[in-house]
């Protein structure tokens, strides 16, 4: 047998999303619609550089997308079904972070909105529903998103 590989293993794209909540807007959390296809209303987010810690990135995405400066307070968890991404199969570490400053929409994100987590009439991109209802279990009880073998 030979130990000789095609090359570097293939493997999910690694993203970074935020549920960002700001004292300005109580209860609510920031959902930006997006430029480019997957289009729809979506948390901010997006790919982490080669090179660059994830938690940056989530830094980093947040001020691109909305101008918010924000502070991360916790892992709320990883998001890694295939099938959560139309464009290919994207793994996504979500934190729940606090922002300051004011919202506004640039780089990829068209218009931005405060969204009361509990309103299921926004659809949203990918799996972000999921995530959101991960994110009211985490607020009211302090669990992070349950760990989900097989795709449950």
């Amino acid at each position: 047998m030979s130990n000789q590989h095609a090359g570097p293993p293939q493997t999910p794209r690694l993203a970074t999303d935020l549920v960002i909540h700001h004292p300005a807007h109580p209860g609510c959390v920031l959902v930006i619609e997006r430029c480019n296809p997957p289009h729809g209303w979506a948390l901010p987010g997006g790919f982490v550089d080669v090179g660059e810690p994830v938690e940056r990135a989530a830094v980093r995405e947040a001020r691109e997308e909305t101008g918010l400066t924000v502070t991360l307070e916790a892992l709320l968890g990883v998001y890694s079904d295939p099938a959560r991404d139309p464009r290919g199969h994207t793994a996504s570490v979500v934190f729940v972070a606090r922002g300051t400053g004011d919202a506004r929409a640039a780089d990829d994100a068209r218009a931005c909105a405060w969204l009361d987590p509990d309103d299921h009439a926004r659809p949203l991109a990918f799996d972000h529903r999921r995530i959101l209802d991960d994110y009211l279990r985490f607020r009211l009880t302090g669990e992070r998103a349950p760990l989900r073998v097989g795709g449950a």
